[in-house]
């Protein structure tokens, strides 16, 4: 079995407020990007990774954070596109041949642990699709328009999804070239491969593996650093 990881970092991160992208922020000494990669490089069964970013940062990738924090695994650093789901794709089509499973991993969440990565590519071999989430501990209220409490959720059963997110490659690039071919947009590429009708099962995943998005998120990243 071959796996290869998509590491999804073209976003332009605008709720961080700074002055470029929040996966290239400074973290204990080096960008959230270079502790991601650093992460998938431990994996003992992540083969290869392909960085998706937007077009403005691939130079600085290659130039700046491969060399000062080499990460050998990385065969590939291409552009992304407008949305997620574009630059997964993207991602897909790098590295389309010779690979049995894709993991997908958002670059800011770098406190992942590299056995989890590992458990996750064994269980999307194994089943077709697992995803990392973590179970829903607050009591969920839905809200309508007016900022009105419409109904309380019950919240079991409920998880929150993170990443990684594996899948059989060939399992999720039908699913998302079907959605792709009928202009779906999902917010997950677990939505997508679960339209297609397809069973992902689910891996308990960590508190610490945090998606850093906010000036509150780097704090608390800064925090775990330490």
């Amino acid at each position: 079995m071959k796996a290869v990881a998509v590491i999804t970092a073209a976003g332009l991160g605008t709720r961080m407020g700074a002055s470029h992208p929040k996966q290239y922020l400074e973290l204990g000494g080096k960008p959230i990007l270079a502790h991601t990669l650093e992460k998938f490089e431990a994996a003992k069964l992540v083969d290869s990774i392909v960085i998706v970013a937007d077009s403005g940062s691939i130079s600085m990738i290659k130039e700046t954070i491969l060399k000062n924090w080499p990460s050998p695994k990385v065969k590939w650093v291409v552009k992304g596109g407008e949305k997620r789901q574009d630059s997964v794709a993207a991602g897909l089509a790098a590295a389309s041949i010779g690979y049995d499973v894709v993991a997908i991993h958002d670059g800011v969440r770098p406190f992942v642990r590299p056995e989890l990565i590992d458990k996750c590519i064994e269980e999307a071999a194994s089943h077709g699709a697992c995803i990392v989430a973590i179970p829903v501990k607050d009591t969920i209220k839905r809200v309508d328009e007016e900022g009105r409490i419409a109904e309380t959720v019950e919240r079991a059963g409920l998880w929150r999804a993170q990443t990684p997110q594996a899948f059989r490659y060939d399992l999720l690039d039908s699913a998302m070239s079907e959605a792709m071919k009928e202009g779906f947009y999902g917010t997950d590429e677990a939505m997508l491969v679960e339209r297609a009708g397809h069973e992902i099962y689910i891996l308990a995943g960590d508190e610490k593996n945090i998606k850093i998005t906010t000036p509150e998120d780097l704090a608390i990243a800064g925090a775990l650093v330490r």
